[in-house]
This record gives structure tokens, C-alpha cells and sequence, in this order.
């Protein structure tokens, strides 16, 4: 009986967040053997389609109203992509994977220009 009105009382005095709850911000998703097709509360839809080492996407942007596919390309340790939104926007880039690590460089038609790498153990910077 202490035991249950300890655990009364700490769930009283502990802020929401903290207490085990199921989360819903999590995207719904369904499969089959070749797609998979997800959906998250604000709107936000993507799918992934595959055909041996190609990957097509194709997904819709709540936030910019726009929808856009990029096709994956897989070549061993290296993945090319290239993508198109229905704003215009164009982008292109490539994956090479070291070990433990992503080396991600994308290129888009607005300019912009980025690198990421990625790792298991240290995240992505």
C-alpha cells in the first residue's frame, strides 16, 4: 500500500512529459514487400518504393504545401539521389558510406550547399 501511494504521489508531483505515456507524434506507417508508405499528424506523407538498388520517394510537405520525389541510386558503398519539388527546386547529391560513418554533400538549384557527416557513434555534424 506505501508502495502505490508513493507512486501516487510522484506521478501528482511530476511534470506530464515525465511520465511514461505513449507517444503521437510518431508517423503511421504500412508496408509491403517493396513500399512503404507513412503519414504524420501535421499532415507531413512520404513513400519509399524499391527496385534492386534503386530507392524512389516521393512524399508532400504540409509545412510548404509542396510535394516533391527523389530517386536513390545505389552503387555499393555509394548512393547517388536526385530530387525535384513542385516549387521548382531541384537537388542533387551523393551518399558514401566509411564504416561507421555517412558522408553526406547535397547541391540544390536555390544555391544552397551542405555536408554532413554522419556516425553510429558520435550523430550527425
Amino acid at each position: 500500500m506505501k508502495l502505490f501511494c508513493a507512486l501516487a504521489l510522484l506521478s501528482i508531483t511530476l511534470p506530464l512529459p515525465a511520465l511514461a505515456m505513449p507517444r503521437t507524434d510518431l508517423a503511421l506507417c504500412t508496408r509491403s514487400a517493396t513500399l512503404l508508405a507513412c503519414q504524420d499528424s501535421k499532415g507531413n506523407y512520404y513513400s519509399v518504393r524499391t527496385e534492386g538498388s534503386t530507392f524512389y520517394l516521393r512524399g508532400y510537405e504540409s509545412a510548404g504545401k509542396r510535394l516533391w520525389a527523389q530517386t536513390n541510386s545505389r552503387y555499393g558503398a555509394l548512393t547517388f539521389f536526385t530530387g525535384l519539388a513542385s516549387d521548382g527546386e531541384a537537388w542533387v547529391g551523393y551518399s558514401r558510406r566509411i564504416g561507421w560513418t555517412t558522408l553526406n554533400r547535397v547541391s540544390s538549384s536555390s544555391g544552397q550547399r551542405f555536408a554532413l557527416h554522419c556516425s553510429l557513434v558520435g550523430g550527425c555534424r
